[in-house]
């Protein structure tokens, strides 16, 4: 589902592909059905209400995105995927789309009125893209995925830098952004919701590197040389390469961490529920979650993000 509050539209995608558009009462106790269209083939995956533009951009199952004119219900364009995607996020300025996929791969599309065409592709995720969460202000992409990372992905630097976070013992599900104290909220399939301060400088890394030898088991996350179980005895934490938890280095690199070095960039909550949908109310400082035990909760987050 998609809710705009301005004009009280609600954009729900459905299991047969079609998207049903209704508008809600002022008391929000009834909701009128304003127009139906096909837009997939096969179950609509997320959908995206663009005021804006007046468009309803769409992933489905069937390894497309699609854009609708929101008052017509026509189909503007399309373009096919490399897998079904889960991540969907549009920058109004310049009209780009950022599409993240069962694959792992994040691409890039410019729309016009009526045709797209593709930018580029980020890969580096080694699991398929479960979250993407779009800065506008700083220009930079967060994508959450299924092999438990986050990966910042510097768009508005254009240099191709990326940096990578990880913070959970399971799949990413939802990524949110505080603008104005530069904090990423990442929620977890294991129940963890952890606040990333952002206004830090990490270490930037090549996004090819990203899911190559320095990542496997037998190599020190620091320098990334190739090291084995006698070489690197040692484990720790190196929060500015985004690695909160412990991690294997070498015993040269694990001398020369400083404590300062050591320090969190991060605080870590427990939900105590396995986190499947999340909405943040960055006005309020209220962080929503559903979870697979049926529960709901209201999370005050103004202690950790202010």
């Amino acid at each position: 589902m998609s809710f705009n509050p301005e004009t009280r539209r609600l954009s729900i995608g459905l299991d047969n592909g079609t998207i049903s558009e209704f508008i809600l009462s002022e008391d929000y106790n009834k909701m009128t059905l304003v127009k139906s269209y096909q837009a997939h083939q096969s179950r609509v995956m997320m959908i995206l209400f663009v005021l804006e533009m007046e468009w309803v951009l769409s992933t489905g199952q069937d390894k497309h995105f699609t854009w609708h004119c929101s008052e017509s219900g026509q189909r503007l364009g399309g373009y096919r995927t490399s897998a079904g995607a889960c991540g969907l996020q549009f920058d109004v300025e310049t009209r780009h789309v950022f599409v993240g996929d069962h694959s792992g791969q994040v691409t890039i599309l410019k729309l016009e009125q009526e045709s797209c065409s593709l930018v580029t592709t980020f890969k580096g995720h080694t699991g398929g893209v479960t979250a993407l969460c779009w800065d506008p202000i700083q220009r930079v992409l967060f994508s959450g995925s299924s092999d438990h990372s986050i990966i910042m992905w510097d768009i508005g630097g254009r240099k191709g830098t990326a940096i990578e976070l990880q913070g959970h013992n399971d799949k990413v599900q939802s990524l949110s952004y505080a603008h104005h104290t530069r904090q990423l909220i990442s929620c977890g399939a294991d129940g963890g919701i952890v606040v990333w301060n952002m206004d830090v400088e990490r270490q930037e890394v090549d996004p090819r590197c990203l899911s190559a030898c320095c990542l496997l088991q037998h190599h020190c996350r620091k320098c990334g040389k190739a090291v084995c179980g006698k070489c690197s005895s040692k484990r720790s934490s190196i929060p500015l390469m985004g690695f909160e938890f412990e991690v294997r280095v070498c015993d040269s690199c694990h001398d020369s961490i400083t404590d300062e070095e050591r320090a969190p960039t991060a605080t870590f909550h427990d939900s105590k529920h396995n986190i499947v949908h999340v909405h943040f109310d960055a006005t309020r400082g209220w962080l929503l979650t559903s979870g697979t035990d049926k529960v709901i909760k209201l999370w005050d987050m103004t202690p950790v993000v202010s």
